[in-house]
């Protein structure tokens, strides 16, 4: 068996989704996603402190692109434009990798309700993020709030489109479905 090899992550993501989906969540150990991926159960220990955070990869790096994208988003830019920069910068992370895994994973995640919980403190993590970088522009705190949620929101909504087999790029996808959002809140009144 092969000791390191470059795409291990994302081996051990596609292994355990598949794992998970023919088997459920709670009958697939760590051993058998190691098996699958063809590595070890150590080296899935590098990469993951559980078979849980196999759900959650990637979630540290797009909080980090979404934050960064705000962050450098022009000094004029509204809270709203700073976040549609933050989503474009997320989105022209993705791969064709993360296209294809989408539909599994969010099947994988409606089986179980400790996954669930998990996937609504990944976008409390991401709208964090994203309420953070927000702030550090000078955004107050209710309105950071607000942005980073709306952020989150249009994000999920791309995604799964995305997903889905709905256009080629998630770019224009966020930037739709933020536009969409901002459009509901002028109706709220």
């Amino acid at each position: 068996m092969p000791r390191w090899k470059p795409d291990a992550r994302e081996r051990f993501v596609s292994a355990a989704l598949h794992l998970f989906s023919e088997q459920g969540y709670d009958e697939t150990t760590v051993a058998q996603i190691a098996d699958r991926a063809g590595l070890t159960r150590s080296t899935f220990f590098r990469h993951f402190t559980d078979k849980r955070e196999v759900l959650a990869a990637g979630q540290e790096t797009l909080s980090a692109l979404f934050a960064e994208g705000i962050t450098t988003a022009p000094a004029d830019a509204t809270p709203l434009a700073a976040v549609a920069a933050g989503l474009a910068s997320a989105a022209a992370a993705m791969t064709p990798f993360n296209r294809e895994l989408g539909p599994r994973l969010e099947a994988v995640i409606a089986t179980s309700s400790e996954l669930q919980e998990r996937a609504v403190l990944k976008k409390v993590g991401m709208a964090a993020a994203m309420s953070e970088a927000l702030r550090n522009r000078g955004v107050s705190e209710p309105v950071a709030a607000t942005a980073a949620e709306l952020g989150v929101l249009a994000f999920k909504e791309a995604f799964a489109a995305w997903s889905s087999g709905e256009g080629e790029e998630l770019a224009p996808l966020t930037a739709a479905a933020l536009d969409r959002l901002r459009a509901a809140l002028t109706e709220l009144g």
